[in-house]
């Protein structure tokens, strides 16, 4: 994010010594402890992006064994589509492991866009994503995303922002949950015209930094043993044993770490005549952008369509999650369906959507949408729950 934040005890000045308190300085464990807590530099794009700065009880480098890896590459079915495609999101089948329950649906060279139904907590291991910043949506849920820096609590609506490297568990108050997931290889942000040029977000911005939930209750655990970490890199799952619990941070301040926000936290921007998917934007990267659909009032141009007019998708494949709500502009769409809308063909409200638009004052939607700029390939689980008569749905 992209302002600062601080959470527990650091020192006053950066890559200074920061001496441990005399109680516990003089402990040894394995070699790893000593007069001082350790530094780390938690960093993007080498040393020139976002980072914050770390301070460990143990060395945070001490890797006592490295297990076997499992290759993670999602399988294609179609690699060059042009259908539009409507997949039945709640088929998706649920899974007790948190990372096993992720089941990728569309995928190119810039992310994986897919959906999980883990019915247990990630409390055997710890995960790391190498490869990717994450960004988690809840549809159904409720619990803890624990981190290296602090703890998040999450609910129905939340998005999770995870920067790539983060380590985490996540523990469910529930059993029966429902996740929309993208990794992305690029960075997440919030949209840079809804900030002036020193990161502040601006008066006409959809939310502002209130709005973010930032890390809380930082744990610290003064623990050595074996503690197995599952870090995913170059698509395969990597097993390694730390050396020493990895929430071990007594204190961190910086611009780069895990954050939460909710759908309903957004403020829709609204005109006389109906706003482009633009004016929804939520999140950002180089490759896609995240737009939150939302309720709001529509157009009031007293001769207002309210329902999108008909557009081209020259640029852009276009993905839209249905959440809740009346989805005013799509006939047949129930809460977990997804829409691919591929780009080089238009589409636009189905057939008898526009004409009932017309005069109706808000719609009580929400949707999640992710545009991305380069074309999107569907995997052999996205097949599977494809209707495979959508394309069809503009037909009188």
């Amino acid at each position: 994010m992209p302002f600062y934040h601080a959470l527990g005890q650091i020192p006053p000045k950066r890559h200074t010594q920061f001496p441990r308190p005399a109680d516990t300085a003089d402990k040894t464990s394995q070699g790893s402890d000593g007069p001082f807590y350790y530094e780390q530099l938690f960093g993007t794009i080498g040393f020139d992006g976002m980072s914050s700065l770390l301070y460990h009880v143990h060395r945070p480098t001490m890797v006592r064994e490295v297990l076997d890896s499992v290759d993670m590459t999602p399988t294609l079915a179609v690699q060059k589509n042009m259908m539009a495609r409507k997949l039945i999101g709640f088929n998706v089948p649920p899974a007790d492991d948190f990372i096993e329950s992720r089941v990728p649906l569309l995928v190119n060279n810039d992310l994986i866009f897919g959906l999980a139904a883990p019915r247990q907590s990630l409390t055997e291991y710890f995960y790391k994503n190498a490869d990717s910043d994450e960004l988690l949506f809840v549809h159904r849920g409720s619990g803890r995303l624990r981190t290296l820096f602090g703890t998040i609590p999450f609910q129905y609506g939340d998005y999770l922002i995870i920067p790539r490297g983060v380590i985490y568990q996540i523990e469910f108050d529930t059993a029966d949950n429902k996740l929309l997931y993208v990794e992305s290889h690029t960075p997440i942000y919030t949209p840079k015209r809804y900030r002036n040029h020193f990161g502040q977000m601006l008066e006409h911005a959809p939310f502002c930094e209130r709005d973010i939930i930032r890390p809380n209750v930082l744990e610290t655990h003064d623990e050595t043993g074996d503690f197995l970490m599952k870090i995913k890199k170059q698509g395969s799952l990597h097993s390694l044993v730390y050396a020493s619990h990895p929430f071990d941070v007594v204190g961190w301040d910086g611009y780069n770490y895990p954050y939460g926000f909710s759908i309903f936290n957004f403020e829709p921007i609204t005109g006389r005549v109906h706003q482009p998917p633009p004016v929804h934007q939520t999140f950002q990267t180089d490759s896609f952008v995240v737009c939150s659909f939302v309720p709001r009032l529509y157009d009031y141009h007293p001769q207002a369509i309210p329902a999108p007019y008909n557009h081209s998708n020259i640029d852009s494949d276009e993905v839209i999650y249905y959440v809740d709500g009346d989805f005013m502009s799509r006939n047949d769409i129930k809460q977990g369906h997804i829409t691919l809308h591929p780009g080089g063909i238009p589409h636009g409200p189905a057939p008898g959507a526009m004409e009932r638009s017309i005069g109706k004052k808000e719609t009580q939607e929400y949707a999640v949408m992710v545009d991305t700029f380069r074309p999107l390939m569907l995997t052999e689980q996205a097949m599977a729950i494809d209707d495979g008569t959508y394309y069809k749905s503009w037909i009188d």
